[in-house]
Parts: structure tokens; C-alpha cells; sequence
């Protein structure tokens, strides 16, 4: 089986890879077993210069590696470039905050001495998606080899040319041999992996049903994971909000990355005091919207990662036309070759509806209108969801107490939910469990070992 580069601009081919065979694949995990046997002894200086060395190369061929993104997947090519640098910074951060977060934490117990010791687990397996192609791989790969970890990376099979440039960072900062490996395989192949002794843990960033699985596979044979899946984040807009703002917010919220974040805007609640003057100016700022070529400086919005997404994408929409909903804007392909949809807004959605329930990933956003704040939080909870969201209101105290009612991982006042590297992420309910970044990022595949001293005569 061949995995391909297709240009989502102009759904033609670009480049083809063959997937690895079996004895590759054996090969290529014992090395990385190999490589931990030695990189576990390693000093944190040492990985930290490690990890410095990858984010300087990053930044210097930040133009050829973002244009890798752009041509794959899609991404505009200035957002492209945005997420090298955020890369770039999350492998800096590790390496500048790891040995703190690392270190021994001492206890005081009633006898004798004791502290808990942060150690490295073994070989890691990553799943990682085609929507932010190196950043997703920093967050988990970063934090993990400063604990001491080596890493095999799945990649998204659209995006085998920037997986296969993330390893050749390493081999050129000089990297051990197996301390990150790329695999060419598919997503079946993955979950069976899972399987390998060898592997001691494994982390997820998809699908749901990639996220169960994995997860099946990681609980037959009692494995760590963690798992980043869907979202469905509310964008709630309070009577008190600035609209000017808020609204230049939801575009930005709902439209980044053309509208394929995990952690996108998608569900816009507004209270009926300011419903019409909040949708009246998103319309008109998306109806505006440049569509086109995603290398273009001008484009504001370009295509989905492939044509299947834009095919599930409209598929949705008319789904959710069919069990009640109405098209405000857009709701359709856009008229050209490539795999775009237009900028789209549904309202008049009600339980039972596809839109109301399932995410929408891509540049469709769904708009509810309710009475008060009780009913926007209540609507809010309504999801299978739990990843992110966000709460726009000039009374920062009143956005915390929202905040706190809303059941997901992570709620931004007076922001769209987004992500830095000394910031958690990770969410609740069916978007997974288990955190990235942040010191919360590099405690989850370690061994916190206990070590303690006692006196001979210390009592049993």
C-alpha cells in the first residue's frame, strides 16, 4: 500500500510513499529500545540541548517546512509558519523547564526519609493528525525525550512528507540513532503495534474511533495512554460583551486553520439581548471571506485537508438540512476545483439533528440562540463533548463563574480556546483524557518511584 501527498488545492498527487514492511517495522522498534537503554542515562542537559538544537533547526527552515504543511494539508501558508515557531517553542520550554519538573519531590514522613523520583518508562508509540503536523508531534515528542523516553511517530498518512521532515530534524541535530523514528504505516497497523512488549506507552491525537482503537489494544495489554480527540467548543456570547471585537474573535476562532482545530469554535450561543447584532456582523464577516489558493498571501480561507473531508463535511451539512436545520450562509462546495466548502452558518438546531451532535470540522459554524446565561451554560453541556471553549463578557469575574460550570478541560474568557506551550491541554468526556504541555504535559509517561530510607530499627 502506497501513502500519498495529495494537494488538497488541486486533489492531484504529488508524492508517494510505500509503507513499511513488518521486518522494517520490527527493526526500526528495536532501535528504539536499543536507544533507550542509553538515552535513559543520559543527563537532563544533555536531551535539553537536544531538544534546542531541533528548535533551532525548525526555525531556520521555517519557510520550507511550513510550505510542506501548506502543500499537504492545506493550511494557509502564514498559519503554516505560525505553527513551525509555536513548534519550535514548545521544544525550548521543555528544554529550558524540564529538569525543574522532573525533579525529585521530597516527602516528610514519620520515619526515616523518603522522596518520589520522576523515571523514564521506555519506547513510546505516537498517533499524531494531519491538522497541525508538527505541532502536534512537538507537544507529545518534546516533554518525552527530556524524561528520557524515545519515540516511534505514526504520522497522518496525508502528511508523509512533514513526517518524514521531522525525523530528518533529528538525524541533523544529531539525534541518537532510534531516538525518533518515523513509521510509514497505517492506522490498523498502528493499533496493533500497541501490542509490542517493547512499547510501554502510547498517545493519541484523532479520531474517536482511532481513539477507541488504540485505547482497546492499550487496556488488553495494561498500557499507559493518552488520548486528544474531538471537540465541539461553545463560543458563548454574553449581553455584555464587545462586540466589535468578540465578533473579529468568532471568525478567527471558528475559521483558523480553516476551520479544522480540535479545539475550533463551533457551537456559537447567543443570548437573545444581543443574538441579532452578534449574527448580523459574523454573516457579513464571513460572507467576505477570500477563498482560494492556501500559498496565496491574500487567501483567508482555504481548502480541507482532503477531498474526503470536504466530501463527510457537506455530507453533514445537508444531513443536518434534512433533519430540520437551516442554511443561514454558504452550504456548500465552493465552485472550484479542490477540496473546498464555503463558509457555512446552520441555525434552527435541535437534538436530533446532525449538526446539533456531531463535530463539525471544518468552516461551518452552528448558532444557537438562548435566553439567558443558566440556559447558554446548560446548552453548553449539552455535547458528548468536553475538549475547550470560550466565554466573551466585559465582567471577568461573571466569565469565571460561566467558566467554572462548563464541563470541558479547558474555557478561555474572552478569547477562542487555543494553546501555548506553558499552558494544559487536554479535555473531558469523549474528547479523551490525559493532558499535554504545561509541566501537567511531561508527567504523564513517567515512573514516579518512591525511594525510601529507613532506620534498621524503624518500626514495621
Amino acid at each position: 500500500m502506497s501513502i500519498h501527498t495529495i494537494n488538497p488545492n488541486t486533489n492531484k498527487t504529488v508524492k508517494s510513499f510505500e509503507e513499511m514492511t513488518d521486518k522494517t517495522v520490527d527493526a526500526k522498534v528495536a532501535k528504539a529500545q536499543l536507544a533507550f537503554t542509553n538515552w535513559k542515562k543520559t543527563s537532563y542537559q544533555q536531551r535539553a540541548d537536544l531538544l534546542h538544537k531541533v528548535a533551532t533547526l525548525m526555525r531556520n527552515k521555517k519557510s520550507e517546512l511550513a510550505k510542506t504543511i501548506t502543500l499537504e494539508m492545506g493550511k494557509l501558508l502564514a498559519q503554516a509558519e505560525g505553527e513551525i515557531d509555536l513548534s519550535a517553542d514548545i521544544f525550548d520550554y521543555y528544554a529550558d523547564h524540564g529538569e525543574t519538573f522532573l525533579a525529585d519531590k521530597v516527602l516528610d514522613p514519620e520515619y526515616g526519609e523518603a522522596i518520589i523520583r520522576n523515571s523514564p518508562i521506555g519506547v513510546l508509540l505516537g498517533v499524531m493528525p494531519w491538522n497541525f503536523p508538527y505541532y502536534q508531534v512537538a507537544r507529545f515528542a518534546a516533554p518525552n525525550i527530556m524524561v528520557g523516553n524515545t519515540i516511534l511517530l505514526k504520522h497522518a498518512s496525508i502528511v508523509p512528507q512533514c513526517a518524514a521532515a521531522i525525523e530528518k530534524l533529528f538525524q541533523e541535530a544529531e539525534a541518537p540513532e532510534g531516538l525518533y523514528t518515523n513509521l510509514f504505516i497505517t492506522g490498523n497497523h498502528a493499533s496493533k503495534l500497541v501490542s509490542d512488549k517493547r512499547i510501554k506507552g502510547v498517545s493519541l491525537t484523532g479520531s474517536e474511533e482511532a481513539g477507541a482503537s488504540i485505547a482497546k489494544e492499550a487496556g488488553k495489554h495494561l498500557k499507559k495512554v493518552v488520548l486528544e480527540l474531538g471537540g465541539n467548543d461553545v463560543f458563548i456570547i454574553l449581553e455584555d460583551a464587545d462586540m466589535e471585537k468578540t465578533v473579529e474573535w468568532a471568525v478567527v476562532g471558528r475559521m483558523n486553520n480553516n476551520g479544522q482545530c480540535c479545539v475550533a469554535s463551533k457551537r456559537f450561543i447567543a443570548v437573545e439581548a444581543i443574538a441579532d447584532e452578534f449574527i448580523k456582523k459574523f454573516k457579513e464577516k464571513l460572507s467576505k471571506m477570500k477563498v482560494g489558493d492556501p500559498m496565496d498571501a491574500e487567501t483567508e480561507l482555504g481548502p480541507l485537508s482532503s477531498e474526503e473531508a470536504a466530501v463527510h463535511l457537506a455530507d453533514q451539512v445537508k444531513r443536518s438540512v434534512d433533519e430540520g436545520a437551516k442554511i443561514l450562509l454558504g452550504g456548500k462546495r465552493a465552485d472550484r476545483e479542490g477540496a473546498f466548502m464555503e463558509p457555512t452558518i446552520l441555525t434552527d438546531l435541535k437534538p436530533g439533528i446532525a449538526a446539533y451532535h456531531e463535530e463539525l470540522f471544518g468552516p461551518v459554524a452552528s448558532f444557537y440562540v438562548v435566553k439567558d446565561e443558566q440556559a447558554a451554560i446548560d446548552l453548553a453541556n449539552d455535547s458528548d463533548y468536553g475538549l475547550g471553549g470560550s466565554v466573551f463578557t466585559q465582567d471577568i469575574e461573571r466569565g469565571k463563574r460561566v467558566a467554572d460550570q462548563i464541563d470541558t478541560g479547558m474555557v478561555f474568557i474572552n478569547h477562542p480556546t487555543w494553546t501555548q506551550a506553558d499552558l494544559p491541554f487536554g479535555g473531558t468526556k469523549r474528547s479523551g483524557f490525559g493532558r499535554e504541555l504545561s509541566e501537567l504535559g511531561i508527567q504523564e509517561f513517567v515512573n514516579k518511584k518512591l525511594i525510601r530510607v529507613s532506620g534498621l530499627n524503624d518500626p514495621f
